[in-house]
């Protein structure tokens, strides 16, 4: 069962997105073809089409929010069937014996997870290809099921912004009194409000100006906190147990570091790469504070994620476009003018 695949591709480095054909391989045994429905945009995405971080491989078709219906099985698949709603993440596969494999950290695989795009097949060496296509091809293991009644047209972002900043909130056991911080209200910081409210956390979001903060309440924060505001923030000092940065870009911790409580932690899940300023150790030091970072969750964890957001009906806030959008909504998110996820709807690509 060979796919003859429809993408959008970038060409080169920083070029504009165009379609691309190209076909998915034949079915192995253990994988599942899947007839993507929709696919959100990610920042990284951005960053890879940029190849901001040096990785790219091209020509690339990014894409690693999957929404779609099994169309295809191998011979020995068994837990998924034809027309069955699933979702596909940031990883398609890893080695499967390495002790954090064992353990349900496939993210974290000690030979390197392979990204749903712009990496290496780990068994033919093909350049992996992602979600903005028609079809996609994928080892079973990394398959997700989606929970009946949640929306299929809103819920491709859990599998990434959903589980980045999910993996922390329970990396760190929050719950019910439980004081949580969020630096940054986009894709991941919206998610990270609405996570850190459905698992019972008091949530202050972290902003530059007051101009978010009908927002932030609407997305289920208890405040908003004006980072600016010097007295302000004095006044909030040790109020937080977590904070989780989800600021993409490079930026400043200090300000925020005397927020956490004795033993608090601030979590980086957006920015990977240098910071702008020197961090001050005397507040580590002082209430034996940490900086932490994370990488989105496993396949178990993503998963409990979808059934916690389906039990929950969280799901993130979306603007859909077609296909033919996409360069646009590059530009766009790269001025942070969205609220607070694209997301494609690939019937615009198909028809």
């Amino acid at each position: 069962m060979i796919l003859r695949t429809l993408g959008f591709s970038a060409p080169s480095a920083g070029a504009k997105l165009a379609p691309f054909h190209f076909e998915r391989r034949d079915l192995r045994p253990d994988d599942v073809a899947i007839d993507i429905l929709y696919c959100g945009i990610c920042h990284s995405d951005l960053h890879q089409v940029n190849n901001d971080w040096g990785e790219g491989i091209y020509p690339m078709v990014p894409g690693h929010e999957i929404v779609g219906r099994v169309c295809g099985i191998g011979r020995a698949v068994k837990r998924y069937h034809v027309g069955e709603a699933v979702a596909v993440g940031c990883m398609v596969d890893s080695c499967q014996h390495c002790d954090q494999c064992s353990k349900g950290e496939e993210q974290l695989c000690r030979e390197g997870m392979t990204g749903t795009y712009t990496s290496k097949d780990r068994i033919t060496g093909e350049t992996t290809q992602g979600g903005y296509s028609t079809y996609l091809v994928v080892r079973e293991e990394f398959v997700l099921r989606i929970p009946e009644g949640l929306d299929l047209s809103r819920a491709a972002p859990l599998v990434c912004a959903g589980i980045t900043t999910y993996s922390p909130l329970r990396t760190w056991n929050v719950g019910p009194g439980s004081r949580v911080g969020v630096v940054g209200l986009g894709g991941l910081g919206h998610m990270a409000v609405k996570l850190a409210s459905g698992l019972g956390a008091d949530v202050t979001v972290l902003s530059r100006s007051n101009a978010k903060e009908a927002d932030a309440l609407g997305l289920g924060a208890d405040r908003l906190l004006v980072s600016t505001d010097d007295e302000a923030m004095t006044r909030a000092a040790s109020s937080l147990d977590l904070i989780i940065d989800t600021v993409p870009t490079a930026h400043d911790l200090n300000p925020y570091l005397p927020l956490l409580d004795i033993d608090g932690t601030l979590v980086l899940v957006g920015q990977i790469g240098p910071l702008s300023e020197p961090t001050t150790t005397v507040p580590l030091i002082m209430g034996r504070r940490r900086i932490a970072g994370s990488l989105i969750g496993g396949i178990a964890q993503t998963q409990e994620l979808l059934d916690f957001c389906g039990r929950k009906n969280i799901l993130p806030d979306c603007e859909m476009i077609r296909m033919d959008e996409i360069n646009t909504a590059f530009e766009r998110m790269d001025r942070a003018d969205v609220r607070y996820r694209f997301v494609i709807d690939m019937a615009s690509l198909k028809s």
